[in-house]
């Protein structure tokens, strides 16, 4: 009883603090993720903060989890994933960049934006990249790829993303969708089959023009 009444109404939620919290981070900067600023953005007492989050850090700690646990997670699931080729593996890691509930890139890069003034989350991110590039590499030799050439392919891949976050490139969806094919034909070394494109298409809400 006391648990269902420390998590609703007038004190607010665990995860409706943390929501505001990311919200924050993605519109000013980890700076801007402070009590007070959050208690006022959610019509809420400052105190009510205290019962889902020992202090500050606590939060902080909490959205990086949730970062981790949303980006490398869904991106090492995608690069898991059942695929009758390489090309169409390839295509289970686009779904990451295309569906923002997968991978969320604002997200992204405002933690790498918070892992340029905290030495703690710089060595997160490090940590989130060795575990990214080690899951497509894996999807590589899956495939029958040697150890070398997979791991510079799943470079090639991750750095041309990261590169798409850090730039804040903003790509029409349509653009996108007709550069995949040729994508996926330079990470892979094989032009994806037309029913895995339409798969892709389709599961995106997609019609080629």
């Amino acid at each position: 009883m006391e648990q269902g009444l420390s998590d609703s109404g007038w004190r607010g939620s665990t995860e409706g603090w943390l929501e505001a919290a990311y919200e924050s981070l993605l519109e000013s900067g980890v700076d801007s993720v402070k009590i007070l600023p959050l208690a006022k953005k959610l019509n809420l007492s400052r105190t009510s903060f205290y019962w889902f989050f020992k202090d500050r850090e606590e939060l902080l700690l909490a959205l990086v989890a949730k970062w981790r646990d949303k980006n490398t997670g869904n991106l090492v699931r995608q690069s898991e994933a059942y695929a009758e080729s390489v090309a169409e593996a390839m295509l289970n890691v686009f779904d990451c960049w295309i569906d923002n509930s997968l991978f969320d890139s604002q997200f992204e890069f405002a933690v790498r934006s918070w892992a340029l003034q905290s030495d703690s989350i710089l060595a997160e991110v490090q940590q989130a990249d060795q575990a990214r590039l080690a899951a497509l590499s894996r999807m590589f030799v899956r495939f029958g790829h040697e150890e070398v050439s997979a791991d510079v392919r799943a470079r090639t891949i991750y750095l041309v993303q990261i590169g798409y976050i850090s730039m804040q490139t903003k790509e029409d969806l349509a653009v996108r969708m007709k550069r995949i094919p040729e994508y996926v034909e330079i990470f892979t070394g094989e032009a994806p089959q037309q029913r895995e494109l339409d798969r892709f298409f389709a599961r995106h809400g997609y019609v080629p023009g």
